[in-house]
Protein backbone atom coordinates (compact mmCIF):
# COMPACT_ATOMS: atom_id res chain seq x y z
CA UNK A 1 0.00 0.00 0.00
CA UNK A 2 1.75 3.49 -1.31
CA UNK A 3 -0.65 5.36 1.31
CA UNK A 4 -1.49 3.45 4.38
CA UNK A 5 -2.05 6.23 6.72
CA UNK A 6 -4.31 8.24 4.64
CA UNK A 7 -6.48 5.42 4.09
CA UNK A 8 -6.91 4.63 7.82
CA UNK A 9 -7.45 8.23 8.63
CA UNK A 10 -10.31 8.19 5.58
CA UNK A 11 -11.45 5.44 7.43
CA UNK A 12 -11.68 6.70 10.76
CA UNK A 13 -13.00 9.93 9.60
CA UNK A 14 -16.07 7.72 8.27
CA UNK A 15 -16.07 4.91 10.76
CA UNK A 16 -16.35 7.80 13.89
CA UNK A 17 -19.40 9.62 12.08
CA UNK A 18 -21.19 7.25 13.82
CA UNK A 19 -20.41 8.56 17.33
CA UNK A 20 -22.18 11.82 17.67
CA UNK A 21 -25.17 10.93 14.90
CA UNK A 22 -27.76 11.63 17.22
CA UNK A 23 -26.71 14.50 18.49
CA UNK A 24 -26.97 16.10 15.13
CA UNK A 25 -31.03 15.74 15.85
CA UNK A 26 -31.28 16.84 19.40
CA UNK A 27 -33.94 19.47 18.67
CA UNK A 28 -35.53 17.17 16.36
CA UNK A 29 -35.52 14.11 19.11
CA UNK A 30 -36.49 16.68 22.24
CA UNK A 31 -39.92 17.55 20.18
CA UNK A 32 -40.71 14.05 18.47
CA UNK A 33 -39.98 12.15 21.81
CA UNK A 34 -40.75 14.94 24.22
CA UNK A 35 -37.48 14.82 25.90
CA UNK A 36 -35.41 17.07 27.61
CA UNK A 37 -31.25 18.29 27.34
CA UNK A 38 -29.97 16.14 29.70
CA UNK A 39 -32.04 13.16 27.93
CA UNK A 40 -29.35 13.99 24.87
CA UNK A 41 -26.58 13.77 27.98
CA UNK A 42 -27.90 10.61 28.68
CA UNK A 43 -28.25 8.88 24.84
CA UNK A 44 -24.16 10.24 24.46
CA UNK A 45 -23.50 8.73 27.62
CA UNK A 46 -25.04 5.75 26.19
CA UNK A 47 -22.74 5.24 23.31
CA UNK A 48 -20.03 6.04 26.24
CA UNK A 49 -20.77 3.42 28.24
CA UNK A 50 -21.01 1.01 25.20
CA UNK A 51 -17.31 1.68 24.59
CA UNK A 52 -15.84 2.14 27.82
CA UNK A 53 -17.06 -1.86 28.06
CA UNK A 54 -16.33 -2.79 24.68
CA UNK A 55 -12.50 -1.55 25.46
CA UNK A 56 -12.46 -3.16 28.17
CA UNK A 57 -13.63 -6.17 26.75
CA UNK A 58 -10.68 -5.62 24.12
CA UNK A 59 -7.71 -4.61 26.42
CA UNK A 60 -8.04 -7.57 29.60
CA UNK A 61 -8.64 -10.24 27.58
CA UNK A 62 -6.11 -9.35 25.26
CA UNK A 63 -8.30 -9.83 22.13
CA UNK A 64 -6.82 -5.88 20.37
CA UNK A 65 -3.31 -8.62 20.31
CA UNK A 66 -4.69 -11.86 19.36
CA UNK A 67 -6.37 -10.90 16.15
CA UNK A 68 -5.22 -8.83 13.22
CA UNK A 69 -6.43 -4.83 13.89
CA UNK A 70 -7.62 -4.49 10.76
CA UNK A 71 -10.18 -6.94 10.95
CA UNK A 72 -11.96 -6.42 14.25
CA UNK A 73 -11.95 -2.75 12.77
CA UNK A 74 -13.67 -4.02 9.39
CA UNK A 75 -16.41 -6.14 11.74
CA UNK A 76 -17.54 -3.66 14.20
CA UNK A 77 -17.84 -0.77 11.79
CA UNK A 78 -20.03 -2.87 10.07
CA UNK A 79 -22.01 -3.82 13.20
CA UNK A 80 -22.15 0.07 14.41
CA UNK A 81 -23.49 1.09 10.88
CA UNK A 82 -26.46 -1.48 11.50
CA UNK A 83 -27.13 -0.43 15.01
CA UNK A 84 -27.21 3.27 13.87
CA UNK A 85 -29.59 2.63 10.77
CA UNK A 86 -31.97 0.79 13.32
CA UNK A 87 -31.61 3.66 15.53
CA UNK A 88 -32.83 6.11 12.49
CA UNK A 89 -35.27 3.86 11.47
CA UNK A 90 -37.00 1.96 14.37
CA UNK A 91 -36.02 3.79 17.81
CA UNK A 92 -39.23 4.90 19.00
CA UNK A 93 -38.13 6.85 22.16
CA UNK A 94 -35.49 6.48 25.49
CA UNK A 95 -35.37 2.63 26.11
CA UNK A 96 -35.15 1.58 22.34
CA UNK A 97 -32.77 4.76 21.80
CA UNK A 98 -30.32 4.12 24.69
CA UNK A 99 -30.26 0.33 23.77
CA UNK A 100 -29.31 1.15 20.24
CA UNK A 101 -26.77 3.75 21.43
CA UNK A 102 -24.95 1.85 23.66
CA UNK A 103 -24.74 -0.99 21.25
CA UNK A 104 -22.92 1.60 18.57
CA UNK A 105 -20.95 2.42 21.47
CA UNK A 106 -19.33 -1.32 21.54
CA UNK A 107 -19.05 -1.79 18.11
CA UNK A 108 -17.14 1.97 18.22
CA UNK A 109 -14.52 0.07 20.41
CA UNK A 110 -13.29 -1.84 17.80
CA UNK A 111 -13.13 1.23 15.65
CA UNK A 112 -10.93 4.20 17.33
CA UNK A 113 -8.37 2.24 19.62
CA UNK A 114 -7.86 -0.13 16.83
CA UNK A 115 -7.46 2.42 14.42
CA UNK A 116 -4.40 3.70 16.35
CA UNK A 117 -2.85 0.32 17.07
CA UNK A 118 -3.08 0.12 12.70
CA UNK A 119 -1.52 3.55 12.74
CA UNK A 120 1.73 2.85 14.43
CA UNK A 121 1.54 -0.89 12.97
CA UNK A 122 2.82 0.86 10.00
CA UNK A 123 4.63 3.87 10.45
CA UNK A 124 5.65 3.49 14.29
CA UNK A 125 8.36 6.37 13.85
CA UNK A 126 6.53 8.71 13.03
CA UNK A 127 3.47 7.87 15.92
CA UNK A 128 3.01 11.20 16.72
CA UNK A 129 2.02 12.91 13.79
CA UNK A 130 0.61 9.70 11.97
CA UNK A 131 -2.05 10.07 15.12
CA UNK A 132 -2.35 13.44 15.04
CA UNK A 133 -4.12 12.97 11.10
CA UNK A 134 -6.18 10.22 12.90
CA UNK A 135 -7.62 12.07 15.51
CA UNK A 136 -8.41 14.96 13.34
CA UNK A 137 -10.10 12.42 11.77
CA UNK A 138 -12.08 11.69 14.47
CA UNK A 139 -12.60 15.25 15.43
CA UNK A 140 -13.89 15.32 11.30
CA UNK A 141 -16.23 12.33 12.10
CA UNK A 142 -17.74 14.31 15.08
CA UNK A 143 -18.78 16.69 13.40
CA UNK A 144 -19.67 15.00 10.10
CA UNK A 145 -23.59 15.01 11.11
CA UNK A 146 -24.19 18.46 11.65
CA UNK A 147 -22.21 18.98 8.42
CA UNK A 148 -24.51 16.60 6.63
CA UNK A 149 -27.69 17.88 8.42
CA UNK A 150 -26.45 21.38 7.37
CA UNK A 151 -26.27 19.83 3.89
CA UNK A 152 -29.24 18.14 3.95
CA UNK A 153 -31.32 21.46 5.19
CA UNK A 154 -34.73 20.47 5.33
CA UNK A 155 -34.27 16.34 4.40
CA UNK A 156 -35.72 14.46 7.38
CA UNK A 157 -33.33 13.84 10.93
CA UNK A 158 -32.64 10.24 10.01
CA UNK A 159 -31.41 11.54 6.91
CA UNK A 160 -28.11 12.25 8.55
CA UNK A 161 -27.66 9.09 10.29
CA UNK A 162 -28.36 7.17 7.33
CA UNK A 163 -25.67 8.74 5.77
CA UNK A 164 -22.97 8.21 8.21
CA UNK A 165 -23.96 4.47 8.40
CA UNK A 166 -23.28 4.52 4.88
CA UNK A 167 -19.97 5.74 5.21
CA UNK A 168 -19.30 3.46 8.35
CA UNK A 169 -19.48 0.88 6.10
CA UNK A 170 -17.22 2.40 3.24
CA UNK A 171 -14.77 2.47 6.65
CA UNK A 172 -14.81 -1.22 6.72
CA UNK A 173 -14.46 -1.80 3.19
CA UNK A 174 -11.14 0.27 3.03
CA UNK A 175 -9.71 -1.39 5.87
CA UNK A 176 -10.72 -5.03 4.94
CA UNK A 177 -8.46 -4.39 2.35
CA UNK A 178 -5.54 -2.18 3.55
CA UNK A 179 -4.41 -5.01 6.58
CA UNK A 180 -2.56 -4.58 8.76
CA UNK A 181 1.29 -2.78 9.01
CA UNK A 182 4.24 -4.68 9.11
CA UNK A 183 5.30 -3.51 12.18
CA UNK A 184 3.99 -4.73 16.09
CA UNK A 185 4.27 -8.21 15.73
CA UNK A 186 4.37 -10.58 18.16
CA UNK A 187 8.11 -11.66 19.12
CA UNK A 188 9.45 -15.23 19.59
CA UNK A 189 10.06 -14.63 23.09
CA UNK A 190 7.28 -12.22 24.09
CA UNK A 191 5.35 -13.09 27.13
CA UNK A 192 2.18 -14.75 26.63
CA UNK A 193 -1.39 -12.46 26.40
CA UNK A 194 -2.32 -13.66 29.98
CA UNK A 195 -5.48 -12.11 31.11
CA UNK A 196 -5.12 -8.77 32.58
CA UNK A 197 -1.70 -8.51 31.98
CA UNK A 198 -2.34 -4.94 30.65
CA UNK A 199 -2.86 -3.60 34.13
CA UNK A 200 0.89 -3.91 34.39
CA UNK A 201 1.48 -1.25 32.21
CA UNK A 202 0.43 1.65 35.11
CA UNK A 203 3.68 0.19 36.82
CA UNK A 204 5.82 2.31 34.02
CA UNK A 205 5.57 5.74 34.85
CA UNK A 206 5.66 7.38 31.61
CA UNK A 207 2.74 5.36 31.03
CA UNK A 208 1.46 6.43 34.00
CA UNK A 209 1.94 10.51 32.99
CA UNK A 210 0.58 10.14 29.85
CA UNK A 211 -2.38 8.25 30.98
CA UNK A 212 -3.43 11.06 33.84
CA UNK A 213 -2.64 14.02 31.15
CA UNK A 214 -5.23 12.09 28.69
CA UNK A 215 -7.62 11.43 31.74
CA UNK A 216 -7.82 15.35 32.59
CA UNK A 217 -8.40 15.89 28.53
CA UNK A 218 -11.29 13.59 28.44
CA UNK A 219 -13.22 15.22 31.45
CA UNK A 220 -13.09 18.56 29.21
CA UNK A 221 -13.42 17.06 25.18
CA UNK A 222 -16.52 15.12 25.32
CA UNK A 223 -19.01 17.24 27.55
CA UNK A 224 -17.45 20.09 25.32
CA UNK A 225 -18.14 18.63 22.07
CA UNK A 226 -21.97 17.57 23.21
CA UNK A 227 -22.48 21.07 24.56
CA UNK A 228 -20.87 22.66 21.75
CA UNK A 229 -24.47 23.33 19.97
CA UNK A 230 -25.90 24.44 23.71
CA UNK A 231 -22.79 27.07 23.96
CA UNK A 232 -23.54 28.49 20.68
CA UNK A 233 -27.10 29.00 21.95
CA UNK A 234 -26.08 30.82 24.99
CA UNK A 235 -23.71 33.23 23.09
CA UNK A 236 -26.21 34.41 21.11
CA UNK A 237 -24.47 33.11 18.10
CA UNK A 238 -27.67 31.45 16.85
CA UNK A 239 -31.09 30.17 17.20
CA UNK A 240 -31.73 26.31 18.68
CA UNK A 241 -32.66 23.90 15.32
CA UNK A 242 -31.69 26.08 12.70
CA UNK A 243 -28.97 25.89 10.02
CA UNK A 244 -26.87 28.56 11.45
CA UNK A 245 -26.36 26.25 14.80
CA UNK A 246 -25.45 23.69 12.64
CA UNK A 247 -22.89 25.42 10.63
CA UNK A 248 -21.12 26.74 13.86
CA UNK A 249 -21.69 23.40 15.69
CA UNK A 250 -19.64 21.83 12.68
CA UNK A 251 -17.00 24.36 12.32
CA UNK A 252 -16.18 24.75 15.97
CA UNK A 253 -16.19 20.94 16.75
CA UNK A 254 -14.02 20.08 13.19
CA UNK A 255 -11.56 22.77 13.46
CA UNK A 256 -10.42 20.29 16.18
CA UNK A 257 -8.69 18.74 12.70
CA UNK A 258 -6.65 21.39 12.11
CA UNK A 259 -5.59 21.63 15.76
CA UNK A 260 -4.55 18.07 15.75
CA UNK A 261 -2.85 18.70 12.36
CA UNK A 262 -0.91 21.20 13.64
CA UNK A 263 0.04 19.64 16.99
CA UNK A 264 1.47 16.69 14.79
CA UNK A 265 3.53 18.94 12.96
CA UNK A 266 4.68 21.27 15.53
CA UNK A 267 5.17 17.57 17.94
CA UNK A 268 8.31 17.52 15.42
CA UNK A 269 9.82 20.45 16.73
CA UNK A 270 9.28 20.29 20.35
CA UNK A 271 8.27 16.70 21.16
CA UNK A 272 4.15 15.36 21.96
CA UNK A 273 4.45 16.07 25.71
CA UNK A 274 4.88 19.63 25.09
CA UNK A 275 2.47 19.94 22.16
CA UNK A 276 0.18 18.12 24.58
CA UNK A 277 0.64 20.60 27.73
CA UNK A 278 0.34 23.86 25.69
CA UNK A 279 -3.04 22.52 24.19
CA UNK A 280 -4.31 22.08 27.57
CA UNK A 281 -3.28 24.79 28.86
CA UNK A 282 -4.92 27.07 25.96
CA UNK A 283 -8.18 25.02 26.41
CA UNK A 284 -8.17 25.90 29.90
CA UNK A 285 -7.87 29.54 29.58
CA UNK A 286 -10.92 29.39 26.70
CA UNK A 287 -12.98 27.69 29.53
CA UNK A 288 -11.99 30.65 31.75
CA UNK A 289 -13.04 33.18 29.18
CA UNK A 290 -16.21 31.78 27.92
CA UNK A 291 -18.82 32.72 30.73
CA UNK A 292 -17.51 36.13 30.88
CA UNK A 293 -17.06 36.74 26.77
CA UNK A 294 -21.02 37.27 26.82
CA UNK A 295 -20.52 40.85 26.37
CA UNK A 296 -17.96 41.00 23.55
CA UNK A 297 -18.71 41.48 19.73
CA UNK A 298 -20.23 38.27 18.15
CA UNK A 299 -16.68 37.76 15.77
CA UNK A 300 -14.77 37.69 19.19
CA UNK A 301 -17.26 34.88 20.82
CA UNK A 302 -17.18 32.92 17.57
CA UNK A 303 -13.29 33.42 18.00
CA UNK A 304 -12.76 31.68 21.28
CA UNK A 305 -15.61 28.99 20.56
CA UNK A 306 -12.95 27.91 17.42
CA UNK A 307 -9.83 28.48 19.28
CA UNK A 308 -11.23 26.12 22.52
CA UNK A 309 -12.15 24.26 19.26
CA UNK A 310 -9.01 23.57 17.89
CA UNK A 311 -7.39 23.26 20.97
CA UNK A 312 -9.41 21.29 23.25
CA UNK A 313 -8.29 17.89 21.11
CA UNK A 314 -5.32 18.77 19.40
CA UNK A 315 -3.07 17.11 22.66
CA UNK A 316 -5.42 13.75 22.55
CA UNK A 317 -3.30 12.19 19.31
CA UNK A 318 -0.08 12.68 21.65
CA UNK A 319 -1.25 11.00 24.44
CA UNK A 320 -2.00 7.89 22.74
CA UNK A 321 1.72 8.68 20.97
CA UNK A 322 3.61 8.59 24.57
CA UNK A 323 1.45 5.50 26.19
CA UNK A 324 1.89 3.70 22.63
CA UNK A 325 6.06 4.24 23.70
CA UNK A 326 6.26 3.97 26.72
CA UNK A 327 4.28 0.41 26.91
CA UNK A 328 5.56 -3.16 25.46
CA UNK A 329 5.06 -3.24 21.63
CA UNK A 330 3.24 -7.07 22.06
CA UNK A 331 0.36 -5.30 24.23
CA UNK A 332 0.33 -1.91 22.55
CA UNK A 333 -3.97 -2.46 21.12
CA UNK A 334 -4.59 -3.99 24.55
CA UNK A 335 -3.23 -0.54 26.55
CA UNK A 336 -4.31 1.94 24.38
CA UNK A 337 -7.91 0.45 24.38
CA UNK A 338 -7.52 0.27 28.34
CA UNK A 339 -6.44 3.77 28.08
CA UNK A 340 -9.66 4.92 26.62
CA UNK A 341 -11.64 2.65 28.94
CA UNK A 342 -10.91 4.84 31.64
CA UNK A 343 -11.00 7.78 29.79
CA UNK A 344 -14.11 7.62 28.41
CA UNK A 345 -15.51 6.43 32.01
CA UNK A 346 -14.53 9.59 32.65
CA UNK A 347 -16.80 11.17 29.83
CA UNK A 348 -19.68 9.64 31.39
CA UNK A 349 -19.64 11.97 34.60
CA UNK A 350 -18.97 15.33 33.00
CA UNK A 351 -21.09 14.73 30.09
CA UNK A 352 -24.43 13.81 32.62
CA UNK A 353 -23.24 16.09 35.10
CA UNK A 354 -22.66 19.09 32.26
CA UNK A 355 -25.86 18.26 30.33
CA UNK A 356 -27.72 18.51 33.84
CA UNK A 357 -26.63 21.24 35.26
CA UNK A 358 -26.86 23.38 31.81
CA UNK A 359 -30.11 24.94 32.42
CA UNK A 360 -29.37 26.52 35.83
CA UNK A 361 -25.75 27.47 35.36
CA UNK A 362 -26.26 28.53 31.67
CA UNK A 363 -22.68 29.59 30.27
CA UNK A 364 -20.91 29.25 33.65
CA UNK A 365 -21.31 25.69 32.85
CA UNK A 366 -17.89 25.77 30.72
CA UNK A 367 -16.32 26.35 34.76
CA UNK A 368 -17.59 22.74 35.14
CA UNK A 369 -15.26 21.44 32.31
CA UNK A 370 -11.97 23.69 33.75
CA UNK A 371 -10.57 21.34 36.53
CA UNK A 372 -10.16 18.41 33.43
CA UNK A 373 -7.13 20.73 31.93
CA UNK A 374 -5.78 21.81 35.10
CA UNK A 375 -5.35 18.02 36.19
CA UNK A 376 -3.65 17.09 33.21
CA UNK A 377 -1.62 19.53 33.11
CA UNK A 378 -0.41 18.37 36.85
CA UNK A 379 -0.52 14.59 35.52
CA UNK A 380 1.70 15.04 32.50
CA UNK A 381 4.07 17.37 34.02
CA UNK A 382 7.43 14.76 34.48
CA UNK A 383 6.82 13.99 30.58
CA UNK A 384 6.85 18.07 29.27
CA UNK A 385 8.87 19.64 32.39
CA UNK A 386 12.28 19.28 30.66
CA UNK A 387 12.01 16.64 27.48
CA UNK A 388 14.06 17.98 24.30
CA UNK A 389 12.48 14.38 22.74
CA UNK A 390 11.21 14.80 19.17
CA UNK A 391 8.42 12.64 17.74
Amino acid sequence: MRHPVAIIVIAQLFGTSLWFSANSAAEDLMRAWGIGAADIGTLTNAVQLGFILGTLSFAISGLADRFPASRIFAVCAVLGALANAAFALLAQGMTSGMVLRFTVGICLAGVYPLGMKLVVSWVPERAGAALAWLVGMLTLGTALPHGIRLVGGNAPWQAALLVASLLAVLAAILIFRLGDGPHLKRRHDAPPLRLGRVFHTFSIKAFRASALGYFGHQWELYAFWTLTPALVVLAGLAEPGTAELSGLAFAIIGIGAAGCVLGGWWSHRVGSARVAATALALSALCCALYPVAVDLPKMAKIILLLVWGASVVADSPHFSALSARACPPEIVGSALAFQNALGFAITMISIQAGTALLPAWGSPVAWFLLPGPLIGLIGLYPLWKGTRIRD
